[in-house]
């Protein structure tokens, strides 16, 4: 049975939406009346919730999905992780290999929060052992990646959400219709703004924790000695792993320049990028501070670039008179958005409701709940897998120009580099043996 809200709570609800945001209040009104995410109707109706990746971000991620399911499975490389999962969910069963967990005949879904580098092979493991998934952001490592998780998706016929949570968010999805239906006019460029990386080091190695399995955790990257900083909430800062806060922060917000642009199955055809600091010879890896310049088929142009803020907790730091977040810039005016913040040019550009003939986006409130209600229907999510891919797919391209130091041409439809063979060899990555595609399903 659905929730559907009756008149007095759909006015309290507006009215309380209202007083904390600076949404306009028709949209409010919208978005109040919409259906709520189905939730279990009895204890048959919850699937059972594997957990792979215990840190703090995946079990965060469990527990928004245990309003809809019961968490039966956790899976880490990392002992003390797995202590904590147990401590929130103590009759879950514990795992170390992820593909064991994958074929656990009392999973139905899981909910992936490792780093970066295993988000592929853990998602396509999982698709092909016949469940669905909830990915975390970035979807990949490498564009090649994208291309094989795209594949499989439509291969298994399953679900894949990735954990771009703004596009179940009112802000963001209300500034990119605006966008689409020529609020501010012809778009004519995109300012996205990215917290700045940490630029930290040398770094010692030093021996591996007990309960730590160092060798797992690094899967398919380079064989190197343990580095705690390379671990845990820090792996985002090499490239190893991920790509700093150009794939981390930029997932996010380069997926909304793409929504805006209603490119999200496409991108760019120019990219060129200037590194703005050099890294410290043996610390993090990924470039912190960075401009990355894009240009798209209809001319549309749109940058990317660091700020001087907190790079984990995105912490309003200004730059130029702009914070983290995404502009649009039109003939007719602008439109800023950020997490709780949505502005405009002039107040009628938010204030005006959209015409009944509006091109509208697709609508979710709550992004979790959004997966498992396409879990039940076999509906798209809101992020799904060609989204996440093309999305992280524009971070990549930004880094890969950051690398090689030179504009380079794109072309979206083919996903390579024009003419550019030494660029194309940035596509995919060397995966250190015994790990390929294949061997990483069990």
């Amino acid at each position: 049975m659905r929730y559907v809200t009756s008149r007095r709570r759909f006015l309290q609800t507006s009215a309380a939406l209202a007083a904390a945001s600076t949404l306009p209040e028709w949209f409010l009104e919208e978005c109040a009346a919409a259906e709520a995410p189905a939730k279990p109707t009895s204890g048959n109706d919850q699937p059972g919730i594997g957990l792979i990746g215990c840190g703090g971000m995946g079990r965060n991620d469990a527990k928004l999905a245990s309003r809809f399911g019961r968490v039966v499975a956790v899976c880490d490389v990392d002992e003390s992780h797995i202590a904590e999962a147990k401590k929130q969910w103590p009759d879950a069963k514990p795992f170390k290999d992820f593909r064991k967990l994958a074929q656990d005949k009392n999973v139905d879904v899981v909910v992936c929060g490792t780093p970066d580098h295993w988000h592929t092979l853990v998602s396509m493991a999982v698709m092909r052992a016949g469940k669905d998934i909830y990915c975390e952001k970035p979807l990949t490592l490498t564009i090649e990646e994208g291309k094989r998780l795209v594949r499989t998706v439509r291969e298994t016929k399953r679900i894949l959400q990735v954990g771009s949570q703004q596009r179940s968010d009112k802000n963001f999805r209300l500034a990119c219709e605006l966008v689409r239906n020529r609020r501010i006019g012809k778009l004519k460029h995109i300012s996205v703004f990215l917290p700045s990386g940490r630029r930290e080091g040398p770094f010692m190695s030093s021996p591996v924790p007990d309960g730590f399995d160092w060798d797992m955790w690094l899967g398919q990257t380079p064989k190197l000695d343990y580095v705690k900083e390379r671990t845990h909430v820090t792996f985002r800062y090499w490239w190893e792993y991920s790509g700093g806060t150009m794939t981390d922060w930029g997932a996010h917000h380069n997926d909304i320049a793409l929504w805006g642009l209603g490119l999200e199955h496409s991108g760019p055809v120019e990219i060129e990028a200037k590194p703005l600091v050099e890294m410290i010879p043996g610390g993090f890896s990924a470039l912190s501070e960075y401009n990355v310049h894009y240009k798209y088929a209809d001319g549309v142009t749109h940058s990317c670039q660091s700020t001087k803020a907190d790079a984990w907790n995105g912490t309003v730091v200004e730059k130029d008179g702009q914070r983290n977040g995404v502009k649009f810039e039109g003939a007719d005016g602008w439109i800023w958005v950020r997490r709780n913040e949505l502005n405009a040019s002039s107040p009628e550009l938010l204030s005006e409701p959209l015409p009944s003939s509006a091109e509208r986006l697709y609508a979710s409130n709550d992004h979790m709940g959004n997966f498992f209600e396409c879990v039940r229907s076999r509906k798209q999510p809101a992020a799904d897998a060609e989204i996440g891919h093309r999305s992280v797919s524009v971070c990549h391209l930004g880094v890969i120009a950051l690398r090689l130091g030179r504009k380079l041409k794109w072309d979206p439809a083919r996903e390579q580099f024009v003419g550019d063979p030494e660029a194309n060899k940035f596509l995919s990555r060397e995966m250190r043996k015994p790990w390929d595609y294949d061997s990483a399903l069990g």
